[in-house]
């Protein structure tokens, strides 16, 4: 296991924010050689850091601190009333466990939620290329899962695996079927999951207050937000 404190982590230039206008951010990164096992992950998740693609990162930027990291503590979460609804419109649904991601299904699936949904942002237009790199990861403990209906794949859901919980890395779905919230279910589906594997928290990245985007992580309560080094709960 790699100690903490034995990482090499690097910053990046100021660049514009992706989340927030007039706002320049800065990101700190692990070092990308450093070998980084599910326990050494785990640590980092629990001090604020997130994966995307091969990079596990988090904000550190000189003047703003809007980019908060936010976690489902599972045991106590109580679903809303629109999400016991949510769960109800979707339980017609099975789910897979996907081997991998790079089968013309799955690529086409996210091709359509990206140019739909996302047409403002970084991953717009979508390739493959990106779509690998973003989703795929070296480490080892990520699980794609497959929304089914019926025979149709109709959303997929990639999760990394850590000791004490899920990090839910990124949800996309078929944009033509609004009614079902395909992207609540997600979440929803991964606390279940979660609390079925006997684990402790689904991380949810972070939560941002003046994003619209991202506001929508406060509906999962109680939620725990990780300020000033300790994580603090919501109820």
């Amino acid at each position: 296991m790699t100690v903490l404190s034995d990482l090499k982590v690097f910053a990046t230039h100021p660049h514009s924010c992706g989340y927030l206008e007039d706002e320049q951010a800065t990101t700190l990164f692990i070092d990308p050689e450093a070998t980084i096992d599910s326990s050494t992950y785990s640590q980092l998740a629990d001090i604020g850091f997130r994966r995307s693609g091969p990079h596990i990162y988090r904000p550190h930027c000189d003047s703003c601190k809007a980019c908060i990291p936010a976690r489902v503590p599972v045991e106590s979460f109580k679903p809303s009333r629109r999400q016991r609804r949510i769960i109800k419109r979707n339980k017609d649904l099975s789910v897979i466990e996907i081997d991998n991601i790079s089968d013309p299904a799955c690529y086409d699936l996210y091709q359509r939620y990206i140019n739909a949904r996302h047409q403002d942002g970084d991953m717009y237009p979508p390739s493959y290329e990106q779509y690998i790199g973003f989703l795929t990861d070296d480490i080892g403990n990520t699980q794609y899962y497959g929304f089914m209906l019926e025979q149709q794949l109709i959303a997929v859901a990639v999760t990394d695996k850590m000791v004490n919980g899920l990090s839910a890395i990124y949800t996309f779905f078929d944009p033509d079927m609004d009614k079902r919230s395909l992207g609540v279910y997600g979440v929803l589906w991964q606390i279940e999951q979660c609390q079925r594997l006997q684990l402790d928290y689904v991380y949810l990245g972070y939560w941002i207050k003046g994003c619209r985007k991202m506001s929508y992580k406060t509906d999962y309560r109680p939620l725990q937000l990780f300020l000033e080094n300790r994580w603090l709960t919501l109820t």
